[in-house]
């Protein structure tokens, strides 16, 4: 199969639908020969902060000298994305030739009468198929959407299971309460498999440490992260951590975001976890793989004069974080905001906290069929003082926000992670 091909079936297989739930995925890896149980897993389940902490950790490993795969989901502008190892991105040639295998074996599942595998239990095989042929020494495994049931979950032996942020989101799938949404994220976690939790409130613990003690397995946790920054500006950020766990001076992390200090002690008590576990990693891998981690579009800085800003927020949670990191990093600047969102996110809370921060607002509509209209958006922030400005077409409500922002202030973009998409291709034609 071709790399069009595969486009072309993945485009087939979306139309689908999407229907949580292991038996399709049990049967489709069977099918495949099972490569997932080949290798070394960290899998890695959160509402927000999941794709930052996986490239964080993934970072330090290949600090250490490991071959190390990543497979992230959604991404931004290519599939590819997906499917990292050692930083780099699946060609097109392995995904068309994996892509062939997979859907032969759905093809064989179909003609047995057992269903066609989903889009994400597709995608999510295909990249089971690519790492083991790639013999990584760990794969480190974010989930697409809750943990439970969700296609990456077909794995039975992970090396560490590591549980990110839990708030409200994807509730029609994972339930209306934090207790039930950090049951469903704590289905990652298996018989005597350790857990790292990020520090979070006693609701969530609460579950997630039941689960633990059920299945057996070691809950590293810390109330407090003892976290102390010592400078924070738009080129990174340098702290100390003290705890029961970790002890680190001068630290430094490359992801701007207030939020990303917490993720960085939550990779930090992964690889203590790690340690204790027989995996070998030094303190100068620790410090090079957390100073020099990328991660596309999250709190990400593209363009200058003005600073645009790209970050991926898109529910309530990552929406309050990224007002936060706006207020530490930008006080004394005017911002303008362009802004799209999903109509399954609660998007009245999310423009109730960010349109305070904005001189200027431009409204678009992100590329998908679950968008907001800007007609809905309008009406939600009709009462705020922000000069408001509407754009459906992405490029040209792009240059739109560029125009009408000064080239000494800043440009902020957020709502959905299909917008900012589409707004990185733009940056990196005009960058």
């Amino acid at each position: 199969m071709t790399y069009q091909q595969a486009m072309e079936y993945i485009d087939e297989v979306y139309k689908l639908g999407t229907m949580l739930g292991l038996n399709r995925v049990e049967l489709l890896m069977e099918e495949l020969g099972n490569p997932q149980e080949t290798m070394k897993t960290i899998h890695v389940a959160g509402t927000n902060g999941k794709g930052s902490t996986a490239a964080m950790l993934t970072n330090v490993l290949r600090q250490q000298g490991y071959r190390v795969g990543m497979y992230t989901s959604p991404h931004l502008q290519r599939y590819n994305e997906r499917y990292l190892v050692n930083g780099v991105e699946i060609s097109d040639e392995d995904f068309g030739t994996l892509m062939g295998e997979v859907k032969a074996a759905c093809d064989k599942m179909v003609a047995k009468g057992l269903g066609q595998p989903t889009i994400f239990e597709v995608v999510t095989a295909l990249g089971f198929l690519y790492f083991a042929k790639e013999q990584v020494d760990y794969l480190v495994l974010e989930v697409g959407m809750g943990g439970r049931s969700d296609a990456t979950n077909v794995i039975h032996h992970p090396v560490l299971s590591v549980i990110t942020s839990i708030s409200l989101d994807h509730m029609e799938f994972l339930g209306d309460t934090l207790s039930k949404i950090a049951y469903e994220k704590g289905g990652i976690i298996k018989e005597g498999c350790p857990v790292v939790l990020y520090t979070q409130g006693k609701e969530v613990y609460d579950t997630i440490r039941a689960i633990a003690e059920e299945k057996h397995s070691k809950l590293y946790f810390v109330e407090a992260e003892g976290i102390h920054p010592l400078h924070q500006d738009i080129r990174g950020t340098a702290f100390d951590i003290f705890n029961e766990y970790v002890s680190y001076c001068g630290l430094r992390i490359g992801l701007l975001g207030e939020y990303q200090l917490h993720n960085a002690a939550t990779v930090l008590l992964a690889i203590h976890a790690l340690r204790e576990n027989g995996v070998e990693i030094l303190e100068d891998a620790v410090r090079k793989g957390l100073s020099t981690t990328k991660w596309s579009g999250r709190m990400e800085v593209v363009e200058e004069n003005p600073t645009v800003l790209l970050d991926g927020a898109h529910n309530i949670d990552g929406i309050h974080m990224l007002a936060e990191s706006l207020k530490l990093y930008f006080a004394d600047k005017d911002i303008t905001l362009l802004v799209g969102i999903l109509g399954d996110k609660e998007y009245e809370k999310m423009m109730d906290v960010l349109l305070p921060l904005a001189k200027k607002v431009v409204l678009t509509e992100p590329n998908n069929s679950r968008k907001w209209d800007v007609d809905t958006l309008t009406e939600t922030i009709s009462h705020y003082t922000a000069e408001i400005h509407r754009e459906k077409d992405i490029a040209k409500a792009y240059a739109l926000a560029k125009s009408i922002t000064a080239k000494d202030q800043v440009l902020c973009c957020a709502g959905s992670l299909y917008l900012i998409g589409e707004l990185y291709k733009l940056a990196r034609k005009q960058g």
